[in-house]
């Protein structure tokens, strides 16, 4: 009979991405026979990050500030705003150095299978940011069946409020993710973006 409180450290492992009921248990085991002190690290960590991160008012990105350092940069050019699906997005699109405008970050990508719809994706705050700020939109959600139809989606809401929209060129593969592909692959397809007619 397992104790209860190792059930329920197994039970919350689970939440984690990829992670069963066998996996959970071998991490709850390691933590506690061979690293009790990277627990204690690790629960530490979690408790300071959920009560400290939240979302940029401005690009949805987490944040430890109201607005955060990207969106306040004097360097970042306003005329440009890239929506990516997922916080690694942006991070990649960083590290290819091939863009220096703003962001706006969905935190997922409408999949109605999934329950995730426009509400869910905060495609107001999106809309209204941009009818605030006007700019050239440059939609580089992945290259997925979910990831073109949130493309498809943000470029007929933004159309019909007569902003440009543009997408990223396919120079990623088919089926990709931004987070997964090479720097250079990546900067070829911002710099090959093209407008998106209705």
């Amino acid at each position: 009979m397992m104790p209860s409180r190792l059930e329920e450290l197994i039970s919350a492992l689970r939440c984690l991405p990829g992670v069963g009921p066998k996996s959970a248990q071998r991490m709850a085991y390691h933590l506690l026979q061979r690293d009790r002190a990277g627990a204690v690290i690790l629960a530490h960590a979690l408790e300071s990050a959920t009560a400290n991160i939240r979302h940029c008012s401005k690009c949805n990105n987490f944040s430890e500030e109201e607005v955060c350092s990207l969106c306040l940069s004097p360097k970042r050019d306003s005329s440009l705003l890239c929506v990516v699906e997922m916080p690694a997005d942006l991070l990649m699109m960083e590290q290819a150095q091939c863009y220096r405008g703003l962001y706006f970050v969905l935190m997922g990508r409408l999949s109605p299978l999934d329950g995730i719809g426009a509400k869910e994706l905060h495609l107001e705050r999106l809309l209204r940011r941009v009818l605030e700020h006007p700019c050239e939109v440059i939609l580089a959600t992945n290259f997925t069946v979910e990831g073109d139809a949130t493309a498809h989606y943000l470029a007929t809401l933004l159309q019909s409020q007569q902003v440009k929209v543009s997408r990223i060129a396919r120079g990623l593969p088919m089926g990709g993710e931004l987070e997964q592909v090479d720097s250079g692959t990546l900067a070829q397809a911002v710099l090959e973006r093209r407008e998106v007619s209705a």
